[in-house]
């Protein structure tokens, strides 16, 4: 957004509404009702974060069926880099997250050297650096994920083992088309493998929690830029540059990608995350603004506005629906490839 080229002769930029460093600008009834529903966000967003993230044991023996019901969302490690299909080669994820980071840091680069700190004021940036964060990590485990499976597969030609679970997933051998197990089979065998796995460390469960933070504010920026600030843009003569577009369109559509690609999976509890992402971005402004008079990135973050309580809420209440999208589209996920290719599909929801 900050980006956003004037049609001929200026460069648009936020107007500067009130000095935000006097104290008059802090101490009134908007800056205490939209103190309150930060306060009440993230006291949520942090509940849910203890309960099913910080509160709940990992699991230490995978033999002890009622604690593997306890922890339905252990994510596993070669999940992290496991195409979601035993017929993909874990080296095609790994060229998709090899492309998708190397354009997105090139973008990054070109952004930092047009705007230079003043990037760091806008969310779509934090979101579009948290974006290529995670797909420079998930190149790293990919690339461990390939060498991983090239090593499984030489033991496998040498030793000639079968009866492996692990070493049957990890190689990609698929069951006959004409073989259609039921729903309790393919549960047995699903739990059978998944239990031979070994448990994510914490770096696994950060990339995931990072893919889970991505999913959410890639929609929020998208939806609030093409439906909001673009028709007012249009309206008032400006264009809109390359880079613009692409911090916008480019995000979400990797993120896709990525998506019907891999095996992670989407607890829900994980908005947490999320929302306290968008906390910390506005306390961030919040502190900033208090201290230098400075515009505001966002029409919608000026608490000089009347209207500012209400903005703050439904920007709050939008960050449901962003959620539940990507949540919905895992779901369909989920659906077809399980349907489709009932045989080769390896996801657990």
């Amino acid at each position: 957004m900050s980006s956003v080229i004037g049609s001929s002769k200026s460069t648009w930029k936020p107007i500067v509404s009130a000095d935000t460093t006097i104290r008059s600008y802090w101490i009134n009834w908007r800056v205490l009702l939209c103190a309150l529903w930060l306060l009440f966000s993230a006291i949520i967003s942090l509940l849910l974060i203890w309960k099913y993230d910080i509160k709940r044991k990992p699991v230490r023996n995978s033999n002890n069926i009622e604690a593997n019901k306890e922890t339905a969302h252990t994510l596993y490690e070669d999940e992290t880099w496991r195409p979601s299909l035993k017929g993909i080669h874990p080296v095609w994820l790994l060229a998709y997250r090899v492309f998708a980071f190397i354009v997105l840091l090139v973008l990054l680069i070109l952004i930092v050297t047009s705007e230079g700190e003043r990037m760091l004021y806008f969310y779509t940036q934090w979101t579009f650096i948290s974006v290529t964060i995670y797909f420079g990590l998930g190149t790293l485990f990919s690339m461990y994920g390939c060498y991983q499976h090239h090593k499984k597969s030489s033991g496998d030609k040498v030793d000639n083992v079968d009866g492996d679970a692990e070493k049957r997933t990890c190689e990609g051998h698929s069951l006959p088309q004409s073989y259609n197990p039921s729903n309790h089979e393919k549960g047995l065998r699903t739990s059978e493998e998944h239990h031979a796995h070994k448990p994510a460390g914490i770096c696994g469960y950060i990339f995931q929690i990072i893919f889970q933070i991505n999913a959410g504010a890639v929609f929020l920026t998208d939806c609030v830029f093409w439906f909001i600030f673009v028709p007012f843009l249009i309206r008032n003569d400006y264009n809109l540059d390359f880079l613009t577009i692409s911090m916008h369109t480019i995000n979400v559509v990797f993120m896709l990608g990525d998506t019907a690609l891999n095996c992670l999976k989407f607890p829900w509890f994980r908005i947490g995350y999320f929302c306290m992402w968008t906390v910390t971005y506005v306390i961030f402004q919040w502190i900033v603004h208090a201290f230098v008079k400075l515009w505001w990135p966002y029409p919608f973050l000026d608490l000089s506005s009347q209207y500012a309580p209400l903005w703050y809420f439904l920007v709050a209440l939008l960050h449901i629906p962003c959620y539940g999208i990507f949540a919905l589209i895992m779901k369909l996920k989920h659906t077809v490839l399980s349907t489709r290719y009932p045989g080769s599909y390896q996801c657990v929801t």
